[in-house]
């Protein structure tokens, strides 16, 4: 089931913007953050009505003549959309298209549509759909009465209505997609619990939305994940191994952009993704730089971290897009009170400024001990081959008689763990502790 896929349309739709102002001062960044959004999703931005009150209005949020000064812009513009920069209830929005006649989005509803939009994989089309739907499930009005099951001889009432039979099938179709979640849940920890056992770390990317995550992931990677200047560019989490010199391979997982007052229900909705954060062995929490709001914005993704159960996961700071500060600055490291333990590392993605202090850093959690090994790959095992080279140092090689390829080498912890029961070894020996 595919919905609200209104900005799928050739013609851009047009949308009349609303900001009520609670707080008796304008909050620029969410009325920035609301352009950022509504262009995301696809739709031309006619004109913004702002407002201040104490409180929402219990029927139109805005009241009765702020609703009659929307109404009157649909018709100038001819909007094909009312947006709100706020949670709407179910009563409120359902008031608001009766009185506008034109469809109306409240902040949910448009983030919503972003992810629509850009879910990509199978389980992220299941999250997008299941968190539409249990918004669905609060706003179904009562339609098509004509249509209502009318009772004979022997049943007479009404029968099951047209919104009990809405209802009925939009929790049908939420169990069945949670079904469906849950199966890919369970695969995700397969997929988890194999990483544990081949004893790779996992290095976790987050961060506010347009903060640079894919782009990092991209240059460390080469993943070709798509990466654009714009709220949600990415959806789905990828998952891809990178070598760090002199303390082994580890996983990096790239994750949604979180964004402030994100809803709730997104964030129990796309848990089974966010549980690469708690599960982590390092957050890299990426931080735009350059932007005015950045402090603001850390506290938000820490809320977020805490949310989903990553709050005692270490973390390691990583300010990026130093090349767009008013004064440009050095790529450098900045490290805690005991001098050794890197906190914040300055950045820029985009030219590759920096990235190895990063990747120096990120390796300093991960330093342990090195074994020195003694490896005897079979003759055949081509591919094995090219894998010892991508993984440590070869400090010697050779050849028997029977033409199988001998290694000596230095690997880390996780690296001789990974690698010492592989079938295609005749003999992986350990000689020493480096």
């Amino acid at each position: 089931m595919e919905l609200f896929d209104r900005f799928e349309r050739q013609e851009l739709e047009k949308a009349v913007l609303v900001h009520v102002d609670f707080y008796q001062e304008a909050d620029r960044e969410e009325l920035d953050e609301l352009y950022e959004l509504v262009e995301s999703a696809g739709a031309q931005i006619c004109t913004l009505i702002t407002t201040k009150r104490s409180y929402p209005d219990s029927k139109y949020f805005i009241g009765k003549g702020k609703a009659e000064e929307i109404k009157d812009a649909v018709a100038l513009y001819e909007a094909d959309v009312v947006i709100f920069n706020h949670a709407l209830t179910p009563a409120q929005e359902r008031n608001l298209n009766k009185y506008l006649e034109v469809n109306v989005l409240d902040r949910v509803g448009l983030i919503l549509d972003i992810f629509a939009q850009r879910a990509r994989s199978h389980e992220g089309k299941l999250q997008v759909e299941l968190a539409q739907l249990k918004r669905m499930s609060t706003r179904l009005v009562k339609g098509w009465s004509h249509l209502d099951r009318q009772g004979g001889i022997g049943a007479r009432g009404p029968g099951e209505t047209q919104l009990e039979s809405d209802r009925r099938l939009v929790q049908g179709r939420i169990k069945q997609l949670e079904a469906k979640i849950e199966k890919v849940r369970k695969q995700r920890d397969l997929g988890r619990r194999s990483r544990k056992r081949s004893e790779l770390p996992t290095v976790t990317i987050v961060g506010y939305t347009n903060a640079g995550k894919s782009t990092l992931f991209n240059y460390l990677t080469s993943a070709g994940v798509y990466a654009e200047d714009r709220l949600f560019a990415t959806l789905d989490s990828t998952l891809r191994k990178v070598h760090l010199p002199g303390a082994g391979s580890v996983i990096f997982a790239d994750t949604v952009g979180f964004i402030r007052h994100i809803p709730h229900d997104l964030v129990t909705a796309f848990r089974s993704t966010l549980e690469e954060t708690s599960e982590a062995n390092l957050l890299i929490h990426l931080i735009d730089a350059a932007d005015p709001h950045r402090e603001e914005k850390i506290a938000d993704v820490e809320a977020v971290i805490a949310e989903v159960g990553a709050a005692d996961v270490p973390q390691l700071k990583i300010f990026n897009k130093i090349d767009a500060l008013e004064s440009p600055i050095e790529p450098k490291v900045d490290y805690s009170d005991d001098g050794f333990t890197p906190e914040r590392v300055w950045i820029s993605a985009r030219d590759g400024l920096g990235v190895d202090l990063m990747m120096d850093a990120v390796a300093s959690f991960f330093k342990g001990r090195f074994y020195k090994v003694r490896l005897e790959l079979d003759v055949a095992a081509g591919k094995k081959r090219a894998q010892l080279y991508q993984l440590g140092t070869i400090l010697e090689e050779g050849f028997d008689e029977s033409g199988h390829s001998l290694f000596t080498m230095s690997l880390t912890e996780y690296e001789w763990n990974s690698i010492k029961d592989w079938p295609e070894f005749h003999r992986a020996e350990l000689l020493n502790e480096l």
